[in-house]
């Protein structure tokens, strides 16, 4: 940035309720300062204030980001403002005071430094469209936010009621739980990886269950192995073994959900008249009885076969 005798920099550092400006000369001499609010009365005194610097350059603090709102209604009225990173401002508030401590005149001070010594800082332009561009963004991804939410909020609803959420088939709950596979097809290469959507919480539960499979000797582990032999990787195939829990876990769901149902509001399924949970006398049934000794030890944790 070129300068001139009589040219100033106005440096901002600016908040969504006020602005702190310091005015600095081109040999660095500070020749005004202020604080003012940035509602329609504190704007005009500021602008007011910077009138008896007719030669003057707005230089403002993260121009895309808090500063986006007054940099936009200086240029408005006609004023030409240059952006100041932040990364800027915060190593020249270092070199000019020694210490990194914050306050709103230090910081002003320091991207008024900015503008007064650095050349080729961005200018800041007006440009309607890319502002209409990314209201339009903005309101997109505001509302797909809103979608999201609302169907997550939905789902938990539904899961409640139904196993697996509001679908009643396995590929829509393995889906929802991420373990469905995705295709990763590139030319004659045909294959799938995992997902990274889906709960993360239900997704993490298989994988611990697809880690214990594959530490002993179980079928899962015999499954595992088959992919293997068949040419998959290792993910692939741990892939595949997730998604086999899935099923599994699905069909257990069902099942209990039907057991439920079965047992009606009497109780649980399995309660007769003859427990002691019915009787005055309490006696013990044959399902009741403590077992005789410690059960074998299984070391093979067979799959259910899914339907």
């Amino acid at each position: 940035m070129s300068a001139t005798s009589d040219r100033v920099v106005i440096g901002m550092d600016p908040h969504k309720r006020s602005a702190t400006i310091e005015v600095m000369a081109g040999d660095e001499t500070v020749v005004g300062a202020g604080r003012f609010d940035t509602g329609r009365g504190g704007y005009a005194a500021m602008r007011k204030y910077a009138m008896q610097w007719p030669n003057r350059v707005w230089a403002i603090e993260g121009c895309q980001g808090i500063g986006r709102h007054i940099a936009n209604r200086l240029l408005a009225d006609g004023e030409q403002v240059v952006d100041v990173p932040p990364k800027l401002s915060a190593r020249a508030r270092v070199f000019a005071t020694g210490q990194g401590r914050k306050t709103d005149a230090t910081d002003a001070h320091s991207v008024a430094l900015v503008g007064t010594r650095m050349a080729g800082l961005r200018p800041v332009v007006n440009d309607e469209q890319l502002a209409l561009l990314r209201i339009l963004v903005d309101r997109r991804r505001s509302l797909g936010e809103d979608h999201t939410r609302m169907v997550s909020q939905l789902h938990q609803l539904l899961l409640e009621l139904i196993p697996g959420g509001a679908k009643n088939n396995r590929a829509h709950f393995a889906s929802w739980n991420g373990t469905a596979p995705i295709d990763a097809s590139s030319g004659e290469q045909v294959r799938h990886r995992l997902s990274r959507a889906g709960n993360r919480q239900i997704n993490r539960v298989l994988h611990i269950m697809a880690t214990v499979q594959l530490r002993n000797p179980t079928e899962g582990r015999a499954y595992f192995d088959r992919k293997k032999a068949s040419g998959k990787t290792s993910m692939e195939a741990m892939r595949a073994l997730k998604r086999r829990l899935s099923d599994i876990v699905y069909r257990r769901m069902i099942n209990d959900a039907a057991a439920a149902v079965a047992a009606g509001p009497g109780g649980h399924r399995g309660t007769t008249t003859d427990s002691s949970v019915t009787n005055s006398h309490p006696q013990a049934g044959s399902s009741e009885k403590s077992l005789p000794g410690p059960a074998a030890t299984q070391l093979r944790t067979p799959l259910a076969t899914v339907s």
